[in-house]
This record gives C-alpha cells, structure tokens and sequence, in this order.
C-alpha cells in the first residue's frame, strides 16, 4: 500500500479524532524511524514517551516473540505467572504493596480515583466529595481522567464532568485553603507533561503533603509520563519528598506493549473487595513480560545510570541553546524529559516544522512549549547530534519571525 493509498484510507474509515503530520513510518531501529520510502527520521517523541527501550530493541523483540508463541492471554479469571512478579518489581521501586494493571496511563488515573473514593465509602465519611487537582495539569481523556484535566478545550465538549473537582494553582497559600477536609483526594503530576514539562518545586510538594497529612486526604502522584526512568529516578515523587497513598504509571512501561497500572498504599488496598474494578486485558502475559524486560534494562542493567548521565550532558548542551538563541525564554526537566519554552515572537510550531524538513520528530505542548521526550537509551551522540539538527531548526524559525 502506498504512502497515498495509506493516508486516503484512513481519511475514509478512521475516526478523525487525530491531527496526523502525513509520514508512514514502516520500521524503526534504536532512536530512528523509517519511512515507506526508507527515509530515517530521529525520533525525540518515542510515542508521547512510550518506546523507552528505543524501536526493536532485541531482547524486548526476542521476549515479545517467545511468550507470543507460548500464550498472550487467559483473563483475570485464573493466574499466571507474570502480574505476581510485575507487581513485586513494582512495590520495590515505589514502596507501595499492591499493584492493579490495567492498558494505559489514563487508564490507571481512572483507578486510582476510583479506589480513592471507595477508601472513604469504606470509612463512612460521606463528606470527602472533592477532589483537588493542579493548574496546567493533564491526566487523561477518559471522563473521570478528563475530570482532572486542567485545560479547558479538552473538557468543556463533554461536560458534566465528574463533579466535585477543583482546579489550583502552584501557590502555597492557594492549596492549604483548598486541601480540606472536604477533600477526597489531591492529584498532581510530580513534572507536569502536556501541560508544559513543569516540575513541582519542593516548597510547593511540602505545601501538598502537609496538607494531605493535616486533613487525612489522600494523595496521588501522576507519573504516567515522569515515572520509571525518565528523570533518572524510579519516580519523580521520590525527588520531591511526596508520600503518595496511589501512583498511575503507563507509558514507559510496556516499552511499546501497552499496559498501566495504579499502585496502591496499604490503607486504601485494604478498602478495595472483590469485584470493584477490573480490566478484561489487564495483565495479559504479554504486557507483562514486555514490562518485565524494561524494568530489568531499567534497574539491573545499568539504564538508570545512563539516563543520569545523559540528562545532565541533555541539561548543559540545552542551556548552552538557550543562551545562543533569544527566542528561548527557559529550559525545564530532568534526565530525557525537556521542554524548552519559546517567546511569543517565534512560534514554536514553526520550529517543529524546521525540523521535521531535517528529518528530526520533536513536540510541541501547552502552546509555545517544545517538548523532548527521546527513548531512554539515547546515546550522547546522538543526542548531540539530534540538539545540533533542533537548534537549526530554532535559528530557521526565528529568522523567519525577524
């Protein structure tokens, strides 16, 4: 089938609920993309954070082919011998004890909402009917998800919404008026993504957690975009000194397989019976042995280190960027999550156009933010190489703004 045989398809037959750059991608290798004319891209998206391990990497191909040729599924009826391992390589990393796995990110926001307001049915307290979230927060785009959801254009066509959800900003005084006791639970991205690659500061985490430990509320961490790896950190919350009592992960987990999960703290697990949630694919053998083999690359197998050493080479070489090119007005993130912010004069759509011509795939988020999210395995080559394509592609932009 042809690129243009492709794109006429699925403009017949697919939802339009995606605004596509119209490039097929037929195969992929480490941080690279092809094309169907075998063009290679370098690929700083990796799937909005999905592909970790990069593209076909070897032995995620060789675990995927193994347990594709074993068995794929048997549903939650019955056990098998991979969710039991996943959620103990899970409790390690996080300090939660049990795990519930569901397919995605918004997915595991649903749940932990979810099981955040069966704690307080559990506990009588009928009075817990608000829950607070960020300002430039994005935590999905299914109901209870989207309920969450700072920005506006994403909810609005679908409301009402879950009511009982209150929306502050990053301010201390702002949020110990707005944790109460009236507050069911407080949900926050620990480095906001979508909504621009902001990272909470520790005085406002330390306002967070005081409050969640004054009135009893329970508090979720996000770290379906932050989590596992890609600040250099199992977590992010772990930088910030939060104690979350419920943490959705997605993403990188599955390296490309899609799987999620809420992890749960001991107090709202023991809240949580039979039947109050489920998931028909959650789980499957093949997600989690997809899981299994990056959390090996992640934590036994020296990738945790890498993206240390990578983020800080990613630090240096973006603020040296920055200082060459006035239309950047601020660099933000950690390990191989970046946003670099971009004045009002230069649009930054136009510098991922720039460098989509140079065959570089870059991101733009929360309207003037440039969004780098590479594969965790991104070499420092590469990445020098990838940060010297983006910055003619910055230069372009701004002399087309002058």
């Amino acid at each position: 089938m042809t690129n243009r045989n492709v794109l006429d398809t699925e403009a017949t037959h697919i939802l339009q609920t995606y605004k596509r750059t119209p490039i097929v991608f037929s195969r992929g290798r480490g941080i690279h993309l092809y094309d169907d004319e075998g063009k290679e891209y370098t690929d700083l998206v990796s799937g909005i954070g999905v592909a970790s391990l990069g593209h076909a990497h070897p032995r995620l191909a060789a675990a995927i082919d193994e347990q594709a040729k074993a068995l794929l599924h048997t549903s939650n009826l019955y056990y098998h011998p991979l969710q039991g391992q996943l959620a103990a390589r899970l409790t390690e990393l996080s300090g939660l004890p049990r795990s519930f796995f569901c397919n995605s990110g918004s997915e595991a926001v649903e749940a932990c909402l979810k099981f955040a307001r069966r704690y307080w049915h559990t506990e009588g307290d009928v009075s817990r009917t608000e829950v607070v979230a960020l300002e430039n927060s994005f935590h999905g785009r299914t109901l209870g998800a989207l309920s969450t959801t700072w920005e506006k254009s994403y909810r609005r066509p679908f409301e009402p919404l879950v009511p009982g959800v209150r929306f502050v900003p990053r301010e201390a005084t702002a949020l110990t008026e707005a944790i109460s006791t009236n507050t069911q639970v407080v949900i926050v991205e620990p480095l906001q993504g979508e909504g621009g690659v902001r990272p909470l500061s520790k005085n406002i985490a330390h306002t967070i957690q005081k409050a969640c430990d004054d009135t009893g509320a329970l508090l979720i961490t996000d770290e379906v975009q932050c989590g596992l790896g890609r600040t250099g950190r199992p977590f992010y919350f772990q930088a910030l000194d939060l104690r979350p009592d419920l943490i959705s992960v997605g993403k990188a987990l599955g390296a490309g397989v899609p799987i999620g999960a809420a992890l749960v703290g001991e107090r709202v697990a023991a809240a949580v019976a039979y039947g109050d949630h489920g998931s028909t694919y959650g789980g499957n053998l093949l997600a989690c042995r997809a899981a299994l083999v990056f959390l090996e690359e992640l934590m036994d197998r020296g990738l945790l280190g890498h993206i240390v050493t990578i983020g800080a080479l990613a630090h240096q070489q973006l603020q040296k960027l920055a200082n060459r090119h006035p239309s950047i007005i601020d660099i933000r993130g950690e390990g191989v999550m970046w946003g670099i912010e971009i004045d009002g004069n230069t649009d930054a759509t136009a510098i991922v156009t720039a460098a989509l011509k140079r065959c570089l795939l870059i991101n733009r988020t929360a309207g003037n933010v440039i969004r780098l999210l590479p594969p965790l395995t991104i070499t420092e080559d590469e990445l020098s190489t990838a940060l010297a394509t983006l910055e003619a592609a910055v230069a372009e932009a701004e002399a087309r703004a002058s």
